[in-house]
């Protein structure tokens, strides 16, 4: 099996950072099939149905989980061009995980981003 750029970007990190990354990967990937896991901007990113959804970064001594609203879907709301609105939240990698407030996050986006395609798959009939 070949390592890639995205696996080096966790095996690169010192612990307790190392573990808590790989329980961030774990846990936003297990809440929806469609959630891809990819690099972007040369840290983890995540995208659900090719829609921006989180990013994962080190920063400073601890660890960012980003939660992202893709410009795309602003723009069909308002019509107006915008950026990504992202909401983030700093997790202390010596501390639990918020796991509940981080599933919580990324399914109103799921949910927000699902209804968005109901959406437009009515509007096309």
């Amino acid at each position: 099996m070949e390592i890639t750029e995205l696996d080096n970007y966790y095996f690169r990190q010192k612990e307790p950072f190392q573990g808590c990354l790989l329980a961030l990967k774990s846990i936003i990937t297990e809440i929806n099939e469609d959630i891809i896991h990819t690099r972007k901007f040369q840290i983890p990113f995540f995208y659900y149905k090719d829609w921006k959804l989180a990013f994962l970064w080190v920063y400073r001594k601890k660890i960012m989980i980003g939660t992202v609203i893709d410009k795309r879907a602003n723009q069909i709301i308002s019509e107006i061009k915008q950026k990504d609105i992202v909401e983030t939240m700093l997790i202390n990698p010596d501390e639990d995980i918020p796991v509940y407030e981080i599933i919580k996050r990324i399914k109103e986006n799921i949910k927000f981003y699902d209804s968005l395609i109901l959406t437009a798959l009515n509007n096309e009939k």
